[in-house]
């Protein structure tokens, strides 16, 4: 899967499934101080990243991942 299709299938679920506004989506965008993802969001983001990616994303490895880019980086990589 390319970079750009990864990037356009996050900001997807990111504005329709998390109803975040897409101006606010930006690399150096921090998911949780920035976009207001919280636990709950968590929950559901692994529920989508299993169905959009097909892999099973366990919380643990999300250490370190801090902002969108760095989340597009993370999928980039289980994917690739």
């Amino acid at each position: 899967m390319e970079r750009v299709e990864i990037e356009e299938k996050v900001r997807e679920f990111l504005i329709d499934d998390l109803e975040i506004e897409e101006e606010k989506i930006s690399d150096d965008a921090r998911l949780k101080e920035d976009l207001g993802i919280d636990s709950l969001d968590f929950v559901d983001i692994v529920v989508i990243v299993e169905k959009k990616f097909g892999f099973r994303l366990k919380p643990e490895e999300m250490t370190g991942v801090r902002t969108y880019k760095d989340f597009c980086d993370f999928i980039e990589k289980k994917v690739g």
